[in-house]
Order: C-alpha cells, then sequence, then structure tokens
C-alpha cells in the first residue's frame, strides 16, 4: 500500500509541475513555489526509493511521512489562487491517504488537522508575517513571497475548511465499511478452510463453532441439530481448554431437547438478555432471514435452556441445509463490541457463507454411508452364495457320515454330532451376519409383512417355535420409525436364540392410545433379575440389551422388561405415534 501511494505522490507533483510549466500564473510565477514543488518530488523519490529496498515499513515512518504530507498542501497553498486551483488536490490526497493506512477517525483527523494549519496561516498572515518575510527577502535582493493574503481571509478559509472535513468524514467513512467488509471476508475465508471432508461432520462442526466461541468470546457453544430423516435431535457442547483448541462433546438425548433447543421462534439470529430482577427489563434484539428486525420475542422461549445450562445472555443463529438437516447454534455469554444488531447481520451472512460447505462434508458422509451399504450388501451376497453354502454342504455330508456310523464306535458318532452342531451355529451367526450388513428398506406398507418373513426365518434356521401376531392391517409410521422397529426385532431374535434358551417365541404388533406396541415374550431363562423394570430403571441398574435400547431411544420409545428367571422374559416397547414437523 505504501509503495503505491508513494508512486501516486510522485506522478501527482510531476503532473502538477508540467501543469505550472504550462500555467506559471497559478502560483503566480513565484520561484519559491518552484522550489518547494521540486523538494516535493524529490521527497517523493527518496521515499520511494526507500520503500522499494526495505521489505516493509514501520509506523512510526508511515506517521512521519502523513504529517509531510499534511504540511506540504498547507505550504504550496500559500502561493495557489485559491480553492478553484489545481493544488487543493493534494489535500484530497492525503486524505485518501489516511484512509487507506488506517479508518474513519484517523481520516477526520488528518481533514482537522489540515484545517488547523490553514487558520494557523491565516492568523500569521494577519498579523504581518509576510510583509516581515518580505522585508527580509528585499533586503537581501532575493525575490518576493508574492502570497495574496486575501485567499486566507476567514469567509474563504470557511469554505474551505466544511469541505476538507466533509471529504474527510466520507472518505474515512468508505475506508472503515471496506476494511470492515475485508475483515469480515476474510473470517468467512478462514472459517471456509475449516470445512474439511478429511475431519468429518463431526470434526467440522467443531472446528466452525470453535472458531465462533474465539471469535465472540462466549464461554461455551451449544450445537442442536434434527436429521429430519430419523428425527432424532443431536445437541453437542463446545468449549475450549485451558490449553488447546475447542473440544464438541455429544450430550445424551432427552425427550425434551426438541422443547429446548429446537424451539419455534420467527427470528432467525437473536440477542437475549434475560431480566434477572422484577425491576430489570430484558435486552431483545432479533433479526429475521432477510434481516428485518423482529419485534415481541419473549425471552421465555429460553427457560428451557435456562434450566440446563447457567448463562448471562445468549447469541443464537439458525441453519438449515437442504430438506434434510436443520439445527441452532447457541453462544453462551458473548463479549460483543459494536451494535448488537449489525454483529447478529454479520453472524447470519457467516453462517448462510459456510453453510453449503458444512453441507457438502454432510452429504458426503451420507453417499459414503451408502456406498458401505452397498457393499455390505454384496458381501452378503457373497458369503450366502459361498461360505454359507459351503458350510450347509460340509453340515450335510457329516450328518451322512454320523447316520453311517451309528452301528460303530459311540465317541465317533457323538464327535460328529457336535461338529455337525458347530456347523449349524456358524451358519446361524453368517446368516444373522447377512442380515445386520444389509441395509432395511423398510417403510410402513412393508413393515407387517418384513416382521413375519422374519419370525418365519428364525423358525426355520433354529428350530424354536416362533409366531408373529398383528392387530393391524394398514399401517402409518415414518420409515426411519420402521427401520428401527425392524432392527429391533432382529436384535431381539438374536438375543433370544444366543441367550435364552426358549422354545417358543411370541411377537406381538399392536396399536392403542396413539403408540405402536410391540411385545416380544419367550418361555427361556430370563434375565438376571426378577420383576419389571422400566426404561429409567434399566438405565439406572445397567441391565437390559444395550442395543435395543438405544434403538428405542432413537425413536423417542419407552421399554419395559418383565423378568421370570427360569420360566421366560417380555420385552414391551411403545412408540408414540407423532412426528416432528421439520423445520421450514
Amino acid at each position: 500500500m505504501e509503495r503505491w501511494l508513494a508512486t501516486a505522490r510522485v506522478f501527482l507533483a510531476i503532473s502538477f509541475l508540467v501543469a505550472v510549466w504550462m500555467d506559471p500564473g497559478e502560483i503566480r510565477y513565484s520561484p519559491w513555489a518552484f522550489g518547494l514543488l521540486g523538494f516535493y518530488i524529490v521527497h517523493g523519490v527518496v521515499i520511494m526509493l526507500l520503500l522499494r529496498i526495505r521489505k516493509e515499513s514501520t509506523p512510526s515512518f508511515r506517521l512521519l511521512v502523513h504529517a509531510a504530507d499534511v504540511i506540504w498542501p498547507a505550504l504550496i497553498s500559500i502561493f495557489t489562487t485559491g480553492q478553484g486551483n489545481p493544488f487543493f488536490l493534494f489535500f484530497v490526497f492525503v486524505l485518501a491517504a489516511a484512509a487507506y493506512r488506517w479508518g474513519l477517525w484517523e481520516t477526520v483527523g488528518t481533514a482537522s488537522a489540515a484545517v488547523c494549519l490553514l487558520w494557523g496561516e491565516s492568523l500569521i498572515f494577519h498579523l504581518g508575517f509576510i510583509d516581515w518575510v518580505d522585508r527580509i527577502l528585499l533586503r537581501h535582493n532575493l525575490p518576493l513571497l508574492q502570497v495574496d493574503v486575501s485567499d486566507f481571509e476567514p469567509k474563504r478559509l470557511f469554505m474551505r475548511s466544511a469541505y476538507l472535513l466533509v471529504m474527510g468524514l466520507l472518505l474515512g467513512y468508505l475506508a472503515e465499511q471496506q476494511k470492515q467488509l475485508r475483515a469480515e471476508k476474510a473470517v468467512i475465508a478462514r472459517i471456509l478452510g475449516k470445512a474439511r471432508v478429511e475431519s468429518g461432520l463431526t470434526g467440522t462442526l467443531q472446528e466452525i463453532v470453535g472458531d465462533l466461541l474465539i471469535m465472540y468470546g462466549a464461554t461455551f457453544a451449544l450445537v442442536a441439530s434434527q436429521d429430519t430423516n430419523s428425527q432424532h435431535v443431536y445437541v453437542g457442547e463446545v468449549r475450549t481448554k485451558t490449553k488447546g483448541s475447542p473440544v464438541l462433546h455429544w450430550l445424551e438425548s432427552s425427550p425434551t431437547d426438541h422443547e429446548t433447543y429446537l424451539y419455534d421462534c420467527p427470528a432467525e439470529t437473536s440477542y437475549v438478555c434475560p431480566a434477572k430482577g422484577d425491576s430489570a427489563a430484558s435486552t431483545v434484539v432479533a433479526l429475521d432471514r432477510t434481516g428485518a428486525k423482529v419485534r415481541n420475542i419473549s425471552p421465555a422461549l429460553l427457560d428451557g435452556l435456562s434450566k440446563r445450562h447457567r448463562f448471562q445472555c445468549v447469541m443464537t443463529v439458525s441453519f438449515i441445509f437442504g430438506r434434510e438437516w436443520w439445527g441452532r447454534i447457541f453462544l453462551l455469554d458473548p463479549s460483543l463490541t459494536g451494535d448488537l444488531e449489525e454483529e447478529l447481520r454479520f453472524l447470519q451472512e457467516l453462517v448462510r457463507q459456510v453453510g453449503p460447505a458444512v453441507y457438502n462434508v454432510y452429504l458426503l458422509r451420507r453417499l459414503r454411508l451408502r456406498a458401505g451399504a452397498v457393499e455390505r450388501a454384496r458381501f452378503a451376497r457373497e458369503l450366502h452364495d459361498g461360505a454359507v453354502q459351503s458350510l450347509i454342504a460340509v453340515e450335510m455330508q457329516v450328518d451322512v457320515l454320523r447316520r453311517q456310523s451309528g452301528s460303530q464306535s459311540g465317541s465317533v458318532t457323538g464327535e460328529l454330532g457336535r461338529i455337525q452342531g458347530l456347523l449349524r451355529e456358524e451358519v446361524l451367526k453368517l446368516r444373522e451376519l447377512m442380515q445386520q450388513m444389509k441395509s432395511l428398506d423398510v417403510d410402513s406398507r412393508k413393515l407387517l409383512r418384513f416382521l413375519e418373513d422374519t419370525v418365519e426365518r428364525f423358525q426355520r434356521e433354529t428350530g424354536i417355535s416362533a409366531r408373529f401376531v398383528s392387530e393391524m392391517i394398514e399401517l402409518n409410521m415414518p420409515q426411519p420409525v420402521c427401520r428401527e422397529i425392524a432392527r429391533i426385532v432382529q436384535e431381539a431374535l438374536v438375543n433370544v436364540r444366543k441367550h435364552s434358551g426358549a422354545r417358543q417365541v411370541l411377537v406381538r404388533f399392536s396399536s392403542s392410545d396413539a403408540r405402536w406396541n410391540l411385545v416380544i415374550e419367550d418361555n427361556g431363562c430370563g434375565f438376571p433379575f426378577s420383576g419389571r423394570l422400566s426404561q429409567a430403571e434399566l438405565e439406572a441398574m445397567g441391565k437390559g440389551p444395550v442395543v435395543i435400547k438405544e434403538r428405542i431411544r432413537l425413536i423417542d420409545g419407552e421399554l419395559t422388561i418383565e423378568s421370570n428367571p427360569g420360566r421366560g422374559s417380555r420385552l414391551e416397547i411403545g412408540v408414540p405415534q407423532k412426528r416432528e414437523v421439520a423445520y421450514g
């Protein structure tokens, strides 16, 4: 920047030298003015050479050069013929230089300094300084200054001063806006660089929200999001360690997460400081999608948040990516120094600019999951056509040998029977593995038939008597819930085969009181406890099937287990018949 300003300074001075050569009357034919102009050209060339030699300029060097640029127009204006002369452009140059170097107040200060110099010259001239200098020059036979003191009359200086101050204010404001835009662009570019595929979705969110946490000086941040496919709400907390980068920690899910974090609000960004007493007033600033201010936003929306987290004030911004993912970011106790509306608008713009990059990471993650599902399905087919069929053939051959050796040694027959049992067990394990590897494409039209086929296959492959009973003919259930119900039944049947020793299993599906009810009961050995326990009691005691409990949490269901050791167990699963409305 200093090099460009130095080049412009020299070019401007040489251009004015040419203009004076063409019309010397601009400076009243004064040799002193020619001398000043020549000295300024040499001064500009020296500065330009210094900047070419040195790698960078120092603040003191820039301040010294700027002071010379302020004094020069005041000196040369002594010899010019009023505000209409081209030399007045030097004042514009020094104001533009201040705007480029610094900002608004420095530019206004430069204009004020130039005005003070002009009025100081006016005062000196009216005290007779010019006459005194001319007498000295005349005594030594030197050319007179040829200064027209009338140009420094207060009525003329007043308009010139107003012009300089207004010009300084406008140039400084434009420079301040440009500097702010440049800084915002740099921040957005830096945060965009945090969205990296190799970091994954969690790593990307950790980096981006961590940057927001540091930038706004918040104590910690919260990220709440919802996948519209599964309707599950994910809540993460980002805190900055004493030494190190911010860390994202996912919190345990709760049935009230949606009301606490993803409450319905017309504002896209907001800043809320709830009142601390009866006499105190709440501070609420909220903006909608267009950046317009939203009125009548109640601080009561944050009541659920304040019950879980301690904070004095909170800054929020919503985001939405396509039709699959939306959520809200909370910055708790931010340290804001600028205008609240401007801070909110920048945060809004920042999230909009960074959002597509994060969405690309999200889509790539889903694409990889789908590619993995396709690969697992292919691998399952290979297992079915290869290893499973080979194991079944070996089991049949062992069965033939066992039958043929029935009249021979009993130990050989027993060993062959044991080997046959091991082979049958491995075949069952491989088939269960293939079921888990396959991606389920189950919706409300296919679920009942799928459950019936699953139970029939279980009976056919294990020899355990199994029956599926449905009290419903038609079903209207979201696909994510259908998928989890199917996985729960598969996992429960696997547990029955492996651990219960049961000979009979019943799977019942029904609907009542705005709930879907799934019951799985067997006559096996039961769980290692007696009685009827709810899901909260199971969690507190650390009992119950872990995988099934996790899947039930994903669909906001409730699990109850009734166990009679030695006589069997009963799993009751209730799922509410509701689906949260997706944002937007």
